[in-house]
């Protein structure tokens, strides 16, 4: 299974350890295209020595390629919304990760789309869990 792991980063980088440990715990259900989102060498500044053409056209193939998108949605991220939003015109599943204790309200377009599934969270093992029950 492909799997396409949606997370922020011109948004702000603040969960990159975050995004690592569940890159780690979806290579445990299938092949992660986009493993590089959880890399803490990628900056909020994107990455380096490659064109945003280049960017769009690799994640624009990944996200065809992918069976199933999963994103992480606390950080709000235009990138990540329209990654969903292209995933959600395909016809793809789509898994939706929040922490409501960060304080950040989910944006109302994520929160009400039904072609989403969407999980609050509070810990990693909450996560495990969440990934457990979408991949059975």
């Amino acid at each position: 299974m492909n799997i396409y792991f949606s997370g922020s980063i011109s948004g702000g980088r603040e969960d990159v350890h975050l995004y690592a440990q569940i890159i780690a715990l979806l290579k445990t259900h299938g092949s992660v295209l986009t493993e590089h989102i959880g890399e803490t060498s990628l900056s909020a500044m994107g990455e380096e020595n490659v064109t945003s053409e280049f960017i769009y056209n690799r994640d624009f193939q990944w996200l065809k390629q992918a069976d199933v998108v999963v994103a992480e949605v606390t950080t709000p991220s235009l990138g990540v919304g329209y990654e969903i939003g292209l995933a959600e015109q395909w016809g793809k599943p789509i898994f939706c990760l929040f922490r409501p204790a960060s304080g950040r309200r989910l944006s109302a377009m994520i929160e009400s789309c039904p072609g989403l599934k969407l999980e609050n969270y509070t810990t990693l093992a909450d996560v495990e869990q969440i990934l457990k029950s979408w991949f059975q």
